[in-house]
């Protein structure tokens, strides 16, 4: 993971000696328009700016990027006009516009050494968060990368020298560099990132970060009794973990609980999933991977919260020594589950680990996991389904749409929850039926968790991971939903308990 490095300047964009130079352009009812911050651009083009761009193809529209060669008092090289989209409703452009569109000008920016941006003009965080993200690419396994991302990129802000700005400027950069930290995990292919791999990871960002960490192995995991991430860890060669992290706030802080599902890899056991797009389920540990990031992230801006992340990790495969649909699994705190479906795996370290997450007692419960297929069924590749305590709930989702995570609050129907009955045991891990899927899920999960806790879990099976061309800020491969989500929340409880 490589960060541009980011620089605040208050300089007029046209005295800036940079190769390339970003600026926004708005979708208007007579073509392109030129956004805030880009007045002395038009009149260094002697105000036939928007005519070249139009010229060119430019329309506005989000996330189009159109190169323009610089001329006239303008030091750059070239501009890099790039779409914001239409204005809103109130005649502003949103963040999460801007954010794409940065992510969409830094992806354009390879092998560029230095650049400058306009859009910080019109929202420095999105910028920077757009920026950083977008510049990312997992490299590691090519033997010839390509050209480098930029490396080096000017904000222009009126009052470069605000600490307001450069506060802005640390928070946004820590959280694009949380979700990069994220993705890089997510995208290790599974024969690198066994349980005890992505445990020794785990504690190495988080040591470094000054986080407390506790791992415990195969053999500690069935002293203890988590039958559930004993049971799906029984078909691999390679055994479990559960790994703790703490970031301790100050005396007396709000204590919250995070949770993310770590299966390094799920061919979906004994219920064997078909061979087809089987390869993304390296990414089946993507809700650890936010939750290892967004820990990292609280300890370097110091949230004044008491947060201690659970992360149980483990690898779904068929053997001779594997869990089997009607087995009974006795989970942490003694619960039992009859198995229908090994393939529903992911609910049952989940269980463990929001049981054992409990019995801290912590004011809030934030889980996140690739839960589900249903929740693409429901809602897409891009929109993660929210579920949980009403109140909760439809605040993380609210906080998610914020962030340009675009959560989406999910009910649990009461009737849902009998079709999780079980004639051997206290439930069963799935229904008989493949209707409302996702939120059957949620139902099992709310089973584990203590009573009158508020907890939210995020389902990100589709959001996670992007098989398809990148977006935006979201390149091929891991996406780091949903660190920003979490990273929101926890600033959100920060603030306001």
């Amino acid at each position: 993971m490589t960060t541009p490095k980011l620089t605040l300047v208050d300089n007029a964009a046209t005295k800036l000696t940079v190769e390339t130079l970003v600026i926004g352009t708005v979708e208007g009812t007579d073509g392109p328009e030129l956004a805030q911050g880009t007045n002395e651009l038009a009149a260094a083009f002697d105000g036939n700016l928007t005519e070249a761009l139009a010229l060119l193809g430019a329309k506005g529209k989000a996330e189009e990027v159109v190169r323009v060669p610089a001329s006239g008092s303008v030091r750059a090289n070239v501009l890099l006009a790039v779409g914001l989209g239409k204005r809103d409703e109130n005649g502003e452009i949103p963040s999460e516009a801007v954010r794409r569109a940065s992510g969409a000008a830094a992806r354009t920016l390879n092998g560029v050494s230095h650049a400058a941006t306009t859009l910080s003009a019109l929202d420095l965080s999105a910028t920077v968060q757009g920026t950083v993200m977008g510049a990312y690419a997992y490299t590691r396994y090519k033997s010839q990368p390509g050209e480098e991302p930029v490396a080096k990129v000017d904000l222009v802000v009126p009052e470069a020298k605000n600490e307001t700005a450069k506060s802005a400027l640390k928070g946004a950069t820590a959280i694009g560099e949380a979700v990069n930290t994220a993705r890089d995990l997510i995208n290790t292919p599974p024969n690198d990132l066994p349980p005890a791999t992505f445990a020794e990871r785990a504690n190495e960002l988080g040591k470094a970060a000054g986080l407390e960490i506790e791992t415990m192995d195969a053999d500690e995991l069935r002293k203890h009794g988590y039958g559930g991430i004993i049971g799906v860890g029984s078909g691999s060669s390679r055994p479990p973990r559960l790994v703790r992290m703490r970031h301790k706030g100050p005396k007396g802080a709000r204590k919250v609980a995070l949770v993310g599902k770590g299966v390094t890899f799920d061919t979906g056991g004994i219920s064997l999933k078909p061979a087809a797009g089987m390869e993304d389920m390296t990414s089946d540990m993507s809700g650890a991977a936010a939750v290892v990031a967004t820990m990292v992230l609280a300890a370097k801006l110091n949230y004044p919260l008491d947060i201690t992340a659970t992360v149980p990790m483990a690898e779904n495969m068929p053997s001779g020594s594997a869990y089997r649909p009607g087995d009974v699994l006795t989970m942490y705190g003694g619960k039992t589950v009859e198995v229908l479906n090994t393939d529903a795996e992911g609910r049952l370290i989940l269980a463990d680990a929001i049981t054992r997450a409990c019995e801290d007692e912590p004011e809030y419960l934030i889980e996140a996991s690739t839960l589900t297929g249903a929740q693409q069924v429901a809602l897409g590749k891009r929109t993660p389904g929210v579920m949980g305590s009403e109140q909760f709930r439809g605040r993380v989702a609210e906080l998610s749409q914020a962030t340009g995570e675009a959560g989406w609050p999910m009910p649990l129907p009461e009737e849902l929850r009998g079709e999780l009955d079980s004639k051997l045991a206290d439930m069963s891990n799935v229904t008989g039926q493949r209707w409302g899927g996702m939120l059957v899920a949620g139902h099992f999960l709310s089973e584990f968790v203590a009573e009158n806790t508020p907890w939210a879990h995020i389902d990100v099976a589709g959001p996670a991971y992007n098989s398809n061309s990148p977006w935006g800020y979201t390149p091929k491969g891991g996406t780091g939903v949903p660190v920003r989500t979490m990273a929101a929340t926890l600033a959100d409880i920060a603030e306001h308990g």
